[in-house]
C-alpha cells in the first residue's frame, strides 16, 4: 500500500488560513500547533513555519501581550485585502493596454514604406515584454481569483477582458503578417523567423 501524500506548503498555508478564519478567534502557537494536525491535518512540526509565513505575508496578525504572543486573520481583512490586491492588478493592466496600443501605433507607422522593416524588431521586442508582463497580471489574477469567493466574480470580470485584449493583440499580429506577405511576398515561415513569431501562435 502507497504511503499517503503529505500536504504541500502551500496547501498547508491554505489549511492554516481555514482554521483560522472558521474560529474566528485569537491562538497562541502552542494551541495552532494542536489545533493544526487535529482538524486540518497539518503536522505540528510545520504550524510555526507555516503561520510565521503567513504572517509575514500580512495574512495573519501577530501582537505580543504581556509574555505571550498571539495570532489571528479575520475574513474580512482577507477580502480587503485581495479586493486592493486586485485594484492593482486591474489597473496595471489597463496601463498593459494603453502601451499595446501606442507600441500597435508605432508599428503601423513603421512598416509605411519600409520593406526591410526598420525598427519593428525592436518593437516586436518591447511588445514581447508587454505581454510577459501581461501573463504574469493574468497568473496573479488567476491566484486571488482561487483564494476568496467575494472577489470571484470580480477577478472573473477582469481575466475576461484580458482574455480580449489578448486576442485582440494577436489579431493585429495575423493582420500584419497578411499585409507583408501579400505587400512584399515574403513567406509566412519566413516572417515568424525574421521576427521571432511562435509557429504556434494563436487565439485563446
Amino acid at each position: 500500500m502507497s504511503r499517503r501524500k503529505g500536504l504541500s506548503h502551500e496547501e498547508k498555508r491554505n489549511k492554516m488560513m481555514e482554521l483560522f478564519y472558521e474560529k474566528q478567534d485569537f491562538f497562541q502557537l502552542k494551541e495552532l500547533e494542536k489545533l493544526g494536525p487535529k482538524e486540518k491535518g497539518v503536522i505540528s512540526q510545520a504550524v510555526k513555519d507555516v503561520v510565521q509565513s503567513l504572517v509575514d505575508d500580512g495574512m495573519v496578525d501577530t501582537e505580543k501581550i504581556g509574555t505571550s504572543v498571539y495570532f489571528w486573520a479575520f475574513p474580512s481583512k482577507a477580502t480587503s485585502i485581495r479586493k486592493r490586491k486586485i485594484d492593482d492588478l486591474s489597473s496595471r493592466e489597463q496601463e498593459l493596454n494603453k502601451r499595446l496600443k501606442t507600441s500597435q501605433a508605432k508599428m503601423e507607422q513603421a512598416k509605411i514604406g519600409r520593406e526591410e522593416g526598420e525598427g519593428r524588431e525592436e518593437l516586436l521586442e518591447k511588445l514581447a515584454e508587454l505581454e510577459s508582463t501581461r501573463d504574469e497580471l493574468l497568473n496573479s489574477l488567476q491566484k486571488y481569483r482561487d483564494c476568496d469567493p467575494d472577489v470571484l466574480n470580480q477577478v472573473k470580470e477582469e481575466t475576461q477582458i484580458a482574455q480580449v485584449a489578448v486576442n485582440r493583440w494577436t489579431d493585429n499580429i495575423f493582420a500584419i503578417k497578411s499585409w507583408c506577405k501579400t505587400k512584399f511576398f515574403i513567406e509566412e515561415g519566413t516572417l515568424n523567423k525574421q521576427f521571432g513569431i511562435p509557429e504556434e501562435l494563436d487565439y485563446i
